[in-house]
């Protein structure tokens, strides 16, 4: 990112911000030129809130849901449904599917896709924790919601041929209609989300 002239601490903050996901040079630029300009407590607010975030928020160790409580509200929950599982990318993604009002089971993070390309392989997702959730009787249906993308597709095939090595009896799902290929779930709305959920197909265990 080039730099913004004799100013080397905002160019650092612009740097830090065009690292995150969705942040082009031009956003980067124009929130670090905001944040200088807004009042010193706000800005030493916000510093104080991503300084201790990292201590604040954690994995939830039955779901890897991201919570500042361990198990998480989902969990915890005496309401909720679990008997269905529905397994997800990432939080958000789960987060928007507790958003559409559709599901009331509890939920499963990866925490990612397989990606080899990217490092990312069974290890570095909580797929071992699914299997070992599976392994109750409480369980009955799974939904594979990870996201409608090659990655996505890939990491349910993957996990549909382990779960049937389980030989459990579980019932495996996908989201149906309303979900275009390659789209992601954080950035679909409630009623599309609704619908998928409701119209889920079984998937072949084999």
């Amino acid at each position: 990112m080039k730099p913004l002239g004799n100013l080397p601490s905002l160019d650092a903050v612009v740097a830090e911000l065009g690292k995150l996901p969705g942040i082009g040079p031009k956003s980067a630029t124009a929130l670090g030129y905001h944040l200088v300009s807004l009042p010193t407590e706000r800005v030493k607010r916000l510093a104080q809130l991503l300084e201790v975030l990292p201590d604040k928020i954690v994995h939830c160790s039955v779901c890897g849901m991201l919570t500042e409580t361990d198990p998480c509200a989902f969990c915890l929950s005496p309401s909720r449904d679990r008997s269905i599982v529905c397994v997800v990318e990432e939080s958000l993604d789960a987060l928007s599917i507790e958003k559409s009002g559709a599901f009331t089971g509890v939920f499963h993070v990866l925490g990612g896709t397989l990606s080899p390309l990217d490092g990312v392989g069974p290890a570095q997702l909580r797929i071992k924790e699914l299997l070992e959730r599976l392994k109750s009787d409480e369980i009955k249906e799974v939904i594979l919601a990870t996201n409608p993308s090659v990655e996505g597709e890939a990491t349910a095939s993957f996990l549909r041929t382990l779960i049937a090595d389980l030989e459990t009896g579980i019932e495996l799902s996908r989201f149906a209609r309303g979900l275009p290929i390659g789209g992601d779930l954080v950035y679909t709305d409630g009623e599309t989300l609704a619908l998928a959920i409701q119209t889920r197909k079984p998937m072949e265990n084999q």
